[in-house]
């Protein structure tokens, strides 16, 4: 392989898959990245076995072929190579040139054959939508996720489509988020997938505010291609559960107030909190609401901040990281919440949105 490229091209596009590649492997091979050069085309994969990327970009071909070069080392050397092009050039051996201007490296790089084939998807359907509305979604849920490795199921978004409905799902045991958007077109098939946190927050990287997204549901792998981003990911087998059966029905007592406000004032009584004492009182009351903490050998803070309700006076208690992930996604100047009582959880529904977060004893 012989290649004359942009410095700036060429780091773009490895800093696009570098993010997928992990140091602590146990194939050398998954260090590096796969860049072939073939019809006036360069692709670059990298792979971690759970999640495959692949891109492309136009470059001037001297000689084609293709090698495996390690991924650090490879992106490193071009964000400090001179501006202006590069010559990339594969030698006996698998080791590799690389030119810039007065500036010269030698690496070596492993076989092309080993590195792990990108998933193919024949004949499955695709389906279409816009790349903000897929990245407002994923933005008001993926917060949700589980991280506890025995709550595997939980450990990404459930991704369901029925007819032209698509609906993204996240919940952790402790709080659930739910959204809905309609698609142009009916899909044939119904779709009922976990896609896990880590592609999810691979395909968000690369999601913008404009154009499309194409993705395609196989057997047990997604393919998304956002912009020619090619991103290949697992899905995680087993059962996701319920939801439906734990959110309540629509309580007509709720308090409206003020987005940022709230944010602000559970972010600060979130500053006397530990990892024993993390819950934070709320306090309802007619036309205020006192959030307060008060923490054994660490303080005590209580705040006031004014409200709409005309329900009975309550008091209960959150996990104020909770809350705060949700508020800090909205973009509401207020929020109307159903605080159904000291033993039940916290609701809010938008338009096209819920949220919903268990209280804890306090």
């Amino acid at each position: 392989m012989h290649i004359k490229i942009s410095k700036e091209n060429l780091f773009s596009t490895i800093q696009t898959v570098q993010n997928i590649v992990s140091t602590k492997v146990t194939l050398p091979i998954l260090s590096n990245i796969l860049v072939e050069s073939k019809n006036d085309k360069l692709k670059i994969n990298a792979t971690d076995l759970d999640i495959g990327i692949s891109c492309e970009l136009p470059v001037e071909i001297l000689e084609e072929g293709a090698i495996t070069i390690p991924a650090k080392r490879f992106s490193d050397i071009i964000r400090e190579m001179p501006a202006g092009d590069i010559l990339v050039h594969t030698k006996k051996n698998n080791h590799i040139d690389v030119e810039g201007n007065q500036c010269r490296f030698k690496l070596i790089g492993l076989p092309p054959d080993e590195f792990p084939k990108f998933p193919e998807f024949k004949d499955k359907e695709v389906i279409q939508i816009e790349q903000s509305i897929l990245k407002e979604m994923l933005r008001l849920t993926s917060f949700s996720v589980s991280h506890e490795e025995s709550r595997y199921v939980l450990n990404g978004v459930l991704l369901e489509i029925s007819n032209n409905i698509i609906k993204i799902v996240a919940t952790d045991g402790r709080r659930l988020a739910k959204i809905e958007k309609k698609l142009e077109h009916s899909i044939k098939k119904d779709v009922k997938v976990i896609i896990p946190i880590k592609a999810v927050q691979e395909i968000n990287r690369n999601l913008k505010d404009e154009g499309n997204v194409s993705f395609i549901v196989g057997a047990n792998q997604v393919l998304f291609d956002i912009d020619g981003v090619l991103i290949a990911t697992r899905i995680i087998e087993g059962d996701f559960p319920d939801y439906n059966q734990v959110i309540p029905e629509e309580s007509n007592l709720k308090i409206t107030v003020n987005t940022q406000e709230l944010l602000s004032a559970i972010r600060r009584a979130n500053l006397l909190t530990t990892q024993d004492f993390q819950a934070i009182k709320f306090e309802i009351f007619k036309d205020k609401m006192v959030i307060s903490k008060m923490t054994p050998d660490i303080g005590e803070s209580r705040e006031e901040i004014s409200i709409e309700y005309g329900g009975a006076e309550t008091v209960v208690g959150f996990n104020p990281h909770f809350l705060i992930d949700f508020l800090k996604n909205i973009n509401d100047e207020s929020i109307k919440i159903e605080f159904l009582g000291v033993d039940k959880p916290a609701v809010v529904r938008m338009e096209d949105y819920l949220y919903l977060v268990l209280p804890m004893r306090i």
